[in-house]
Protein backbone atom coordinates (compact mmCIF):
# COMPACT_ATOMS: atom_id res chain seq x y z
CA UNK A 1 0.00 0.00 0.00
CA UNK A 2 2.80 2.45 0.86
CA UNK A 3 4.52 1.91 -2.51
CA UNK A 4 1.22 2.12 -4.40
CA UNK A 5 0.43 5.42 -2.70
CA UNK A 6 3.85 6.75 -3.65
CA UNK A 7 3.28 5.84 -7.29
CA UNK A 8 -0.24 7.29 -7.22
CA UNK A 9 0.96 10.62 -5.79
CA UNK A 10 3.62 10.87 -8.48
CA UNK A 11 1.01 10.33 -11.21
CA UNK A 12 -1.17 13.06 -9.70
CA UNK A 13 1.71 15.49 -9.51
CA UNK A 14 2.69 14.89 -13.17
CA UNK A 15 -0.95 14.69 -14.44
CA UNK A 16 0.22 12.05 -16.90
CA UNK A 17 1.04 8.36 -16.77
CA UNK A 18 3.82 8.80 -19.33
CA UNK A 19 5.55 11.62 -17.45
CA UNK A 20 5.12 9.83 -14.12
CA UNK A 21 6.51 6.59 -15.61
CA UNK A 22 9.60 8.47 -16.83
CA UNK A 23 10.05 10.03 -13.40
CA UNK A 24 9.69 6.67 -11.68
CA UNK A 25 11.81 4.84 -14.24
CA UNK A 26 9.11 2.24 -14.94
CA UNK A 27 7.18 1.39 -18.09
CA UNK A 28 3.89 3.16 -18.72
CA UNK A 29 1.91 -0.13 -18.98
CA UNK A 30 3.37 -1.37 -15.67
CA UNK A 31 2.44 1.89 -13.94
CA UNK A 32 -1.04 1.81 -15.43
CA UNK A 33 -1.53 -1.72 -14.07
CA UNK A 34 -0.43 -0.62 -10.59
CA UNK A 35 -2.92 2.26 -10.59
CA UNK A 36 -5.72 -0.02 -11.86
CA UNK A 37 -4.87 -2.52 -9.10
CA UNK A 38 -5.01 0.24 -6.50
CA UNK A 39 -8.43 1.37 -7.77
CA UNK A 40 -9.67 -2.23 -7.61
CA UNK A 41 -8.31 -2.64 -4.09
CA UNK A 42 -9.96 0.59 -2.91
CA UNK A 43 -13.16 -0.04 -4.87
CA UNK A 44 -13.30 3.45 -6.36
CA UNK A 45 -12.12 5.29 -9.46
CA UNK A 46 -9.26 7.65 -8.70
CA UNK A 47 -8.98 9.35 -12.11
CA UNK A 48 -11.14 10.52 -14.97
CA UNK A 49 -9.33 10.16 -18.28
CA UNK A 50 -9.76 13.29 -20.42
CA UNK A 51 -7.78 12.57 -23.56
CA UNK A 52 -4.17 12.06 -22.45
CA UNK A 53 -4.75 14.11 -19.32
CA UNK A 54 -5.77 12.63 -15.98
CA UNK A 55 -8.15 14.42 -13.64
CA UNK A 56 -8.76 13.39 -10.03
CA UNK A 57 -12.20 12.24 -8.94
CA UNK A 58 -13.49 13.28 -5.51
CA UNK A 59 -12.31 9.91 -4.17
CA UNK A 60 -8.99 10.47 -5.92
CA UNK A 61 -8.56 13.86 -4.22
CA UNK A 62 -9.23 12.30 -0.82
CA UNK A 63 -6.76 9.51 -1.60
CA UNK A 64 -4.12 12.02 -2.74
CA UNK A 65 -4.45 13.93 0.54
CA UNK A 66 -3.97 10.65 2.39
CA UNK A 67 -0.95 9.81 0.21
CA UNK A 68 0.64 13.16 1.06
CA UNK A 69 0.06 12.60 4.78
CA UNK A 70 1.45 9.08 4.47
CA UNK A 71 4.52 10.44 2.66
CA UNK A 72 5.08 13.06 5.38
CA UNK A 73 4.62 10.53 8.17
CA UNK A 74 6.91 8.01 6.51
CA UNK A 75 9.61 10.64 5.99
CA UNK A 76 9.36 11.74 9.61
CA UNK A 77 9.60 8.13 10.77
CA UNK A 78 12.70 7.47 8.68
CA UNK A 79 14.32 10.64 9.99
CA UNK A 80 13.68 9.63 13.59
CA UNK A 81 14.78 6.08 12.96
CA UNK A 82 18.00 7.25 11.33
CA UNK A 83 18.95 9.02 14.56
CA UNK A 84 19.30 5.60 16.19
CA UNK A 85 21.19 3.96 13.30
CA UNK A 86 24.63 4.62 14.71
CA UNK A 87 27.14 2.63 16.69
CA UNK A 88 27.75 5.64 18.90
CA UNK A 89 25.71 5.90 22.07
CA UNK A 90 22.93 8.47 21.91
CA UNK A 91 23.09 10.92 24.79
CA UNK A 92 20.14 12.75 26.35
CA UNK A 93 20.38 15.15 29.28
CA UNK A 94 17.22 15.41 31.38
CA UNK A 95 16.61 18.12 33.96
CA UNK A 96 14.56 16.94 36.94
CA UNK A 97 13.20 18.66 40.00
CA UNK A 98 14.19 16.91 43.23
CA UNK A 99 10.76 15.32 43.61
CA UNK A 100 10.62 13.95 40.07
CA UNK A 101 14.20 12.73 40.42
CA UNK A 102 13.05 10.42 43.21
CA UNK A 103 9.56 9.55 42.01
CA UNK A 104 9.32 9.74 38.23
CA UNK A 105 12.77 9.49 36.71
CA UNK A 106 13.85 5.97 37.83
CA UNK A 107 11.02 4.13 36.04
CA UNK A 108 11.37 6.32 32.96
CA UNK A 109 15.13 5.69 32.71
CA UNK A 110 14.58 1.95 33.10
CA UNK A 111 11.98 1.91 30.32
CA UNK A 112 14.10 4.03 27.98
CA UNK A 113 17.32 2.06 28.41
CA UNK A 114 15.51 -1.26 28.02
CA UNK A 115 14.09 -0.06 24.70
CA UNK A 116 17.28 1.70 23.55
CA UNK A 117 20.32 -0.12 25.04
CA UNK A 118 22.79 2.32 23.43
CA UNK A 119 21.09 5.33 24.99
CA UNK A 120 23.11 7.22 27.60
CA UNK A 121 21.01 9.29 29.99
CA UNK A 122 22.38 12.13 32.10
CA UNK A 123 20.33 13.88 34.77
CA UNK A 124 20.66 17.37 36.21
CA UNK A 125 18.61 18.27 39.28
CA UNK A 126 17.30 21.56 40.61
CA UNK A 127 14.14 23.39 41.58
CA UNK A 128 11.41 23.69 38.96
CA UNK A 129 12.27 27.26 37.98
CA UNK A 130 15.94 26.27 37.73
CA UNK A 131 15.07 23.40 35.39
CA UNK A 132 13.04 25.82 33.26
CA UNK A 133 16.09 28.07 32.97
CA UNK A 134 18.30 25.14 31.97
CA UNK A 135 15.78 24.24 29.25
CA UNK A 136 15.78 27.80 27.90
CA UNK A 137 19.58 27.92 27.94
CA UNK A 138 19.72 24.54 26.14
CA UNK A 139 21.80 23.02 28.93
CA UNK A 140 19.35 20.11 29.14
CA UNK A 141 17.39 18.49 26.31
CA UNK A 142 14.13 18.53 28.25
CA UNK A 143 12.95 18.72 31.85
CA UNK A 144 10.54 16.94 34.18
CA UNK A 145 8.97 19.13 36.84
CA UNK A 146 6.28 18.47 39.41
CA UNK A 147 5.03 22.04 39.72
CA UNK A 148 3.81 24.78 37.45
CA UNK A 149 6.33 26.68 35.37
CA UNK A 150 5.58 30.35 34.83
CA UNK A 151 4.13 31.14 31.40
CA UNK A 152 7.03 31.66 29.04
CA UNK A 153 6.71 31.64 25.24
CA UNK A 154 10.20 30.09 25.03
CA UNK A 155 9.07 26.97 26.89
CA UNK A 156 6.58 24.29 25.87
CA UNK A 157 4.94 22.41 28.74
CA UNK A 158 3.39 18.97 28.16
CA UNK A 159 1.28 17.62 31.08
CA UNK A 160 2.19 14.00 31.86
CA UNK A 161 0.13 12.92 34.87
CA UNK A 162 -1.55 14.13 38.05
CA UNK A 163 -0.17 13.15 41.44
CA UNK A 164 -1.43 13.59 44.99
CA UNK A 165 -0.22 13.01 48.55
CA UNK A 166 -0.94 9.86 50.54
CA UNK A 167 -0.63 9.21 54.27
CA UNK A 168 1.87 6.46 55.10
CA UNK A 169 2.10 4.94 58.59
CA UNK A 170 3.86 1.99 60.27
CA UNK A 171 1.60 -1.08 60.36
CA UNK A 172 1.97 -1.22 64.13
CA UNK A 173 0.75 2.36 64.60
CA UNK A 174 -2.17 2.70 66.99
CA UNK A 175 -4.09 4.97 64.64
CA UNK A 176 -4.62 2.08 62.22
CA UNK A 177 -7.49 0.91 64.41
CA UNK A 178 -9.54 3.37 62.32
CA UNK A 179 -10.45 2.33 58.78
CA UNK A 180 -10.42 5.88 57.45
CA UNK A 181 -8.91 9.06 58.80
CA UNK A 182 -9.80 12.73 58.59
CA UNK A 183 -7.34 15.60 58.46
CA UNK A 184 -8.05 16.32 62.12
CA UNK A 185 -6.49 12.94 63.01
CA UNK A 186 -3.12 14.30 61.90
CA UNK A 187 -3.17 16.90 64.66
CA UNK A 188 -0.31 16.08 67.05
CA UNK A 189 0.63 12.99 64.99
CA UNK A 190 4.39 12.30 65.01
CA UNK A 191 5.56 12.88 61.45
CA UNK A 192 8.68 12.95 59.33
CA UNK A 193 8.41 15.54 56.56
CA UNK A 194 10.46 16.34 53.51
CA UNK A 195 12.90 19.23 53.93
CA UNK A 196 11.56 22.71 53.04
CA UNK A 197 12.16 24.20 49.61
CA UNK A 198 10.32 21.86 47.21
CA UNK A 199 6.79 21.97 45.79
CA UNK A 200 6.08 18.79 47.76
CA UNK A 201 6.89 20.37 51.13
CA UNK A 202 5.17 23.62 50.16
CA UNK A 203 2.05 21.66 49.24
CA UNK A 204 2.22 19.78 52.55
CA UNK A 205 2.54 22.99 54.58
CA UNK A 206 -0.35 24.63 52.69
CA UNK A 207 -2.54 21.57 53.29
CA UNK A 208 -1.82 21.43 57.02
CA UNK A 209 -2.35 25.19 57.41
CA UNK A 210 -5.63 25.12 55.45
CA UNK A 211 -7.06 22.46 57.76
CA UNK A 212 -5.61 23.96 60.93
CA UNK A 213 -3.59 20.82 61.61
CA UNK A 214 -0.32 20.86 63.57
CA UNK A 215 1.46 17.49 63.54
CA UNK A 216 4.43 16.73 65.77
CA UNK A 217 7.23 17.12 63.22
CA UNK A 218 10.08 14.92 64.45
CA UNK A 219 12.42 15.18 61.43
CA UNK A 220 12.84 17.00 58.13
CA UNK A 221 14.77 15.00 55.54
CA UNK A 222 15.44 15.59 51.82
CA UNK A 223 15.28 11.91 50.82
CA UNK A 224 12.12 9.84 50.36
CA UNK A 225 14.13 6.67 50.87
CA UNK A 226 15.49 7.86 54.21
CA UNK A 227 12.03 8.92 55.36
CA UNK A 228 10.57 5.51 54.50
CA UNK A 229 13.30 3.67 56.38
CA UNK A 230 12.85 5.77 59.53
CA UNK A 231 9.05 5.62 59.87
CA UNK A 232 8.73 2.34 61.77
CA UNK A 233 11.68 3.02 64.05
CA UNK A 234 10.35 6.50 64.86
CA UNK A 235 6.71 5.39 65.09
CA UNK A 236 5.90 8.33 62.85
CA UNK A 237 3.85 8.94 59.73
CA UNK A 238 4.53 10.90 56.57
CA UNK A 239 2.89 12.28 53.45
CA UNK A 240 4.35 10.93 50.21
CA UNK A 241 3.41 11.38 46.53
CA UNK A 242 1.40 8.50 45.10
CA UNK A 243 3.88 8.21 42.22
CA UNK A 244 6.62 7.13 44.65
CA UNK A 245 4.76 4.35 46.42
CA UNK A 246 5.09 0.69 45.45
CA UNK A 247 3.65 -2.37 47.17
CA UNK A 248 7.08 -3.94 47.62
CA UNK A 249 8.42 -0.72 49.14
CA UNK A 250 5.59 -0.69 51.69
CA UNK A 251 5.95 -4.38 52.52
CA UNK A 252 9.73 -4.21 52.90
CA UNK A 253 9.42 -1.39 55.42
CA UNK A 254 6.28 -2.69 57.18
CA UNK A 255 4.24 0.34 56.16
CA UNK A 256 0.63 0.94 55.22
CA UNK A 257 -1.21 3.57 53.18
CA UNK A 258 -4.23 5.03 54.95
CA UNK A 259 -6.95 6.79 53.01
CA UNK A 260 -7.58 10.43 53.90
CA UNK A 261 -10.24 11.89 51.63
CA UNK A 262 -8.84 15.43 51.63
CA UNK A 263 -5.43 14.23 50.50
CA UNK A 264 -6.92 13.08 47.20
CA UNK A 265 -7.64 16.74 46.45
CA UNK A 266 -3.94 17.70 46.65
CA UNK A 267 -3.38 17.16 42.96
CA UNK A 268 -0.26 18.44 41.27
CA UNK A 269 0.58 17.92 37.61
CA UNK A 270 3.97 16.59 36.57
CA UNK A 271 4.96 18.01 33.20
CA UNK A 272 7.66 17.68 30.56
CA UNK A 273 9.13 21.01 29.49
CA UNK A 274 11.25 21.71 26.45
CA UNK A 275 12.45 24.70 24.47
CA UNK A 276 11.94 25.80 20.88
CA UNK A 277 11.16 22.69 18.77
CA UNK A 278 13.60 24.01 16.15
CA UNK A 279 16.42 23.31 18.61
CA UNK A 280 15.46 19.68 19.08
CA UNK A 281 17.27 16.98 17.15
CA UNK A 282 15.12 14.20 15.63
CA UNK A 283 16.28 11.76 18.29
CA UNK A 284 15.33 14.13 21.14
CA UNK A 285 11.92 14.81 19.58
CA UNK A 286 11.44 11.06 19.33
CA UNK A 287 12.38 10.55 23.01
CA UNK A 288 10.00 13.32 24.06
CA UNK A 289 7.19 11.59 22.17
CA UNK A 290 8.11 8.26 23.77
CA UNK A 291 8.16 9.86 27.23
CA UNK A 292 4.68 11.33 26.73
CA UNK A 293 3.40 7.94 25.52
CA UNK A 294 5.01 6.18 28.52
CA UNK A 295 3.05 8.28 31.00
CA UNK A 296 -0.12 8.29 28.90
CA UNK A 297 -0.15 4.47 29.25
CA UNK A 298 0.11 4.82 33.04
CA UNK A 299 3.30 2.74 32.87
CA UNK A 300 4.77 4.73 35.79
CA UNK A 301 2.12 3.54 38.26
CA UNK A 302 1.76 0.06 39.75
CA UNK A 303 -1.66 -1.46 39.21
CA UNK A 304 -2.41 -1.79 42.90
CA UNK A 305 -2.06 1.98 43.43
CA UNK A 306 -3.44 3.25 40.07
Amino acid sequence: MLEDMRLFATVVEHTSLNKAAERLNVSQPALSRRISRLEAELGVELFRRIGKRLELTAAGQLTYEFALELRRFHGSYLQKLNAFKTDEAQIVTIGASLTTLQTTLPDLITAMTEKHPSLEIKAVTGKSHEIATLVKERKVDFGLVASAVADDPAITSLPLFDDHLMLVLPRTHFILEKTQLEMADLNGLPMILFAPGTWYRTLTDELLRRHGVKPDVRMEIDSFEAIVRLLSASRAGTLLPKSYLRRQLLEDNDLYVVRVRNLEQTKRTTSLVHGDPAWLTPSIRFLIEETSAFFARGAHLPKELS
